[in-house]
């Protein structure tokens, strides 16, 4: 969604001016809606110290801008990660940002109009850079726990050649003795049929029908069989020679417990830090958003006084321009503001939306610029 940031050489007047910006853009052609953007009686300081700042002001706005919509990107993929997986509309003191921007007020209290423009761009500078290190520092603990989630999820998602046999292995299932102990074979489960009838004669000291299923799926199955504990290593030998793959794998209560519980620990920590991450995010979504249009104000108010000089006798206006009709927009805009000098270039087709080699932004007979908000 794409809106111009404008401010225009007055007609007179700033109420007379506005009138026909409306009459003639909105209820004669309805090329664009119009909002009046007030702002406060800022400082402006010497001619030097603007032409400095509007430099500076190309690049704080287009880096604020890149935290603001990183920022609303990260918010979004919390929620798409979340356990409803719904997106919510992101807020801007309780507004959706494009209504937000349409009746912007400028916060006189959080900066102050009369302190000079540099402190002011410096603190929302410095709001946003921290804003940016706290989102790399939380995604950062966010996508480490994400990487533990996501190696045990394959842990528990892989085939059962390679599968913690703990999920499946029960106490009943295993005998430890002195003398006897509980081996796993993975079988093809095509092979189960074989196996059965083989296994007992894979080496002496292999108990008769101790062979059980314990764990199947698409690829594999798993039978515990139970052996003498001197055997071992010959039993996994001959196996290995027929195509079956003997497991290492000891069962503990306790440590099944244990590691039961530290999986589920790891998705509580991991789902309360996505869920930190997704309120932190749309909070600080609606600080950098109200950042950036200060920014954005500034940025108006600085190139409009070089502009058209002090005292400051501009009207300043947010258009939200129909995209079908924008190059008669700004020819039409251009007829309306252009001085007398300049109506010749900016009444023609190229004048309408020209700019100048190497300029950072659009030029035309009056201030503007487009603000783009990601839907």
């Amino acid at each position: 969604m794409s809106y111009w940031l404008v401010s225009l050489p007055w007609l007179d007047n700033a109420d007379r001016t506005w009138t026909l910006l409306q009459n003639k853009v909105w209820y004669e052609n309805q090329f664009a809606q119009n909002y009046r953007f007030k702002l406060p009686n800022l400082k402006v300081g010497t001619l030097d110290s603007l032409m400095v700042l509007s430099d500076d002001l190309v690049k704080v706005n287009g880096a604020v801008e890149a935290v603001v919509n990183k920022i609303r990107r990260q918010l979004f993929d919390m929620q798409a990660s979340g356990n409803s997986g719904d997106r919510e509309e992101v807020t801007v003191e309780g507004l959706p940002p494009d209504e937000f921007l349409e009746r912007f007020t400028w916060n006189e209290a959080k900066y102050p109009p009369r302190r000079p423009l540099k402190e002011t761009v410096n603190t929302i500078t410095e709001t946003v850079q921290k804003l940016e290190d706290d989102l790399k520092t939380r995604m950062s603990e966010y996508n480490q726990l994400k990487g533990q989630m996501g190696a045990l999820m394959r842990k528990q998602g892989g085939n059962l050649a390679v599968r913690d046999l703990g999920e499946f292995v029960k106490k009943q299932d295993v005998v430890s003795t002195e003398n006897l102990t509980t081996v796993f074979a993975v079988v093809s489960k095509y092979s189960k049929a074989e196996w059965l009838k083989c296994y007992e004669t894979l080496v002496e000291y292999v108990v008769p029908r101790s062979a059980k299923q314990v764990a199947e799926d698409n690829e594999y199955a798993v039978f515990r069989v139970f052996l003498f504990r001197r055997v071992v290593d010959q039993f996994k030998h001959e196996a290995r020679q027929r195509g079956y793959q003997v497991r290492d794998y000891e069962f503990s209560e306790e440590r099944q417990n244990s590691q039961d519980q530290s999986s589920q620990a790891l998705k509580h920590d991991a789902e309360e830090k996505r869920s930190q991450l997704e309120q932190w995010s749309s909070t600080a979504y609606g600080e950098a958003f109200s950042a950036w249009i200060h920014i954005c104000a500034i940025r108006l108010f600085t190139e409009s006084i070089l502009r058209y000089g002090v005292p400051p006798e501009f009207l300043t206006a947010l258009v939200k321009p129909n995209a079908k009709t924008t190059t008669k927009l700004r020819k039409l805009l251009a007829s309306m503001f252009a001085s007398e000098s300049a109506k010749e270039f900016f009444d023609g087709d190229a004048g309408a939306n020209a700019a100048v080699a190497g300029a950072e932004t659009e030029m035309h007979p009056y201030v503007s610029f487009t603000i783009s908000i990601e839907t």
